[in-house]
């Protein structure tokens, strides 16, 4: 993926890593159009930093069929969807009641960014250089006993990815997995306050640096996400699961 020169719609960027990395992307010389539900916010953000907008949810097929065509009508030269949207609720699975969280987790972070895949990936193959950029997690790798679904939708992404790229070879399509580690966001309630995460700014400066020296990267690892990335690979994968979750 190139860093600069390109159309790139960002589901999911009215905070966080998202809006965090749109902001960067504009500030690389990259039209941004950023999607999300709340329209008071989005107009916020249009205001304040020049962004196009879309209105969107990804939980709703037709909703997301109606961002892809405004989309598509304003900026026909999009070639390159970021997939951010997510959410994670802790769980208490021996107590029974956790299912509607699961659903809903499973409903915005594979769902959606399926829904959205299938949205716009026909047009991104008509582009000469297009690019999907996947959302999965170092818990993708490495489990956090409290967000189990969370967990599960995020190594969905991860194999989902790696698949897709397989079928997109040969296409002007390449298939991009961020793989972030423990951010200070408001993914969770606190965790923008917990110092031992990362600074999003800090994130996404060191992720842009990363795909500016590789284009041609199919994962984006950050330093700090290697510890969880490569516990297994690295025969350290019992002691890492201990270390994060000893610290809830």
């Amino acid at each position: 993926m190139d860093i600069t020169g390109n159309t790139v719609f960002i589901p999911g960027a009215t905070s966080g890593i998202g809006l965090a990395l749109a902001l960067r992307l504009q500030d690389a010389g990259n039209t941004v159009i950023v999607g999300g539900r709340r329209t008071d916010e989005l107009q916020r953000l249009a205001a304040q930093h020049g962004f196009a907008t879309v209105t969107l949810d990804t939980t709703d097929t037709s909703s997301v069929s109606a961002a892809r065509d405004r989309v598509l009508t304003d900026h026909p030269g999009l070639n390159v969807l970021i997939a951010m949207a997510g959410i994670s609720i802790v769980e208490d699975v021996p107590s029974g009641s956790f299912l509607s969280d699961a659903e809903r987790m499973v409903e915005t972070n594979v769902l959606g960014p399926l829904r959205l895949l299938a949205a716009f990936i026909q047009h991104l193959r008509t582009r000469p250089d297009a690019t999907v950029m996947t959302v999965s997690s170092g818990l993708a790798f490495t489990p956090f006993a409290a967000t189990p679904t969370y967990n599960g939708t995020k190594a969905f992404i991860h194999q989902y990815s790696e698949s897709i790229r397989l079928q997109l070879t040969g296409t002007s399509v390449r298939v991009v997995e961020l793989v972030p580690p423990a951010v200070r966001t408001d993914l969770m309630p606190g965790q923008s306050e917990v110092e031992q995460f990362m600074p999003v700014d800090v994130f996404v400066d060191e992720t842009l640096a990363l795909i500016e020296q590789d284009p041609e990267a199919t994962e984006i690892l950050v330093e700090t996400v290697k510890f969880l990335r490569f516990s297994e690979a690295e025969n350290r994968y019992a002691q890492t699961v201990a270390a994060i979750n000893a610290q809830a």
